[in-house]
């Protein structure tokens, strides 16, 4: 099916957020070599404020209305502190591949999500296409080594951090009604500023003594804190937006991909053949899910 202009945009929109989005792992991987896994994950919402605040400022958008403050501290739960904490804890206890096995079903659970919400058919091609998506995924996650480091609490945390990333995909897309998207993180940041300030002081006072400065754990929390926790957002909810939160997630199914690029280039992992095969199955079970739209 041929996506309209609008589609096209969200299309183009999603891929970018979720480049933002690939440097998660490696980059929380980095920040843990000199933090607290609590740290990384409080100071995020906080390095993301440094932008978030002028921005709100300058747009004179400090004015939130009653009914929307119990969806946007849904989505603050989510973004700001369900999948940091989980996702730090689960990297301390196990490989950055063993977790991307796990984390692999997100488009699959987010697009469920949608469908329960919104109540909207979306075919069964596109569960077709998403369901083997999600499975080349996985197996791309275990021919990089996911089958190592295997530890059930790690799977815990990276099913919760999951499900509650997957929440504040569908509850933030569902805001973008209302307000433009990075209104949506920048209010997600802002309510997090409070409960982040403290958590960190008191992570940092009982934990610093334990680590010491190193400049790449430094260069990852900036990255987390203004691209997976903020700027990536921008494009992402208006992605979710013009292409529909169902369908718009399938393109997270790429993030695996450009993760293993990031990896590439901070941490020497290797590219090799079957990665090569699998990104090329995962693009086109991504581009096939992404076009059912129009007969959605």
């Amino acid at each position: 099916m041929t996506l309209t202009r609008v589609q096209k945009s969200g299309l183009g929109y999603a891929f970018f957020g979720v480049f933002l989005f690939s440097g998660s792992l490696p980059l929380t991987k980095l920040a843990l070599q000199g933090y607290d896994p609590f740290f990384t994950a409080f100071a995020r919402p906080l390095l993301a404020g440094i932008i978030a605040i002028p921005l709100m400022i300058r747009a004179d958008a400090l004015r939130l209305p009653r009914k929307l403050w119990r969806p946007m501290i849904y989505v603050t739960m989510g973004a700001a502190f369900s999948w940091p904490i989980f996702i730090a804890l689960a990297l301390q206890r196990s490989t950055s591949a063993h977790v991307a096995v796990i984390a692999a079903v997100m488009p699959l659970v987010t697009a469920i999500m949608s469908v329960m919400r919104s109540k909207r058919k979306v075919g069964t091609q596109f569960w077709i296409a998403s369901s083997l998506g999600t499975l080349l995924l996985v197996l791309f996650a275990l021919s990089r080594g996911g089958a190592k480091g295997e530890n059930g609490v790690a799977d815990l945390l990276t099913i919760a951090a999951v499900l509650g990333s997957s929440f504040c995909y569908v509850e933030g897309a569902n805001l973008t009604k209302h307000m433009p998207g990075w209104q949506v993180i920048s209010w997600v940041v802002i309510i997090a500023i409070p409960f982040s300030a403290i958590g960190a002081l008191l992570t940092f006072s009982h934990t610093h003594q334990l680590y010491h400065f190193h400049i790449n754990a430094f260069i990852g929390l900036l990255g987390i804190g203004f691209s997976s926790m903020y700027l990536g957002f921008f494009a992402w909810y208006r992605g979710l937006k013009d292409l529909g939160v169902a369908h718009g997630s399938q393109v997270q199914q790429m993030q695996a991909i450009m993760t293993l690029g990031w990896s590439t280039l901070f941490l020497h992992e290797r590219v090799t053949l079957e990665t090569v095969l699998s990104a090329a199955g995962i693009v086109i079970c991504v581009l096939w899910a992404v076009t059912t739209v129009s007969s959605a």
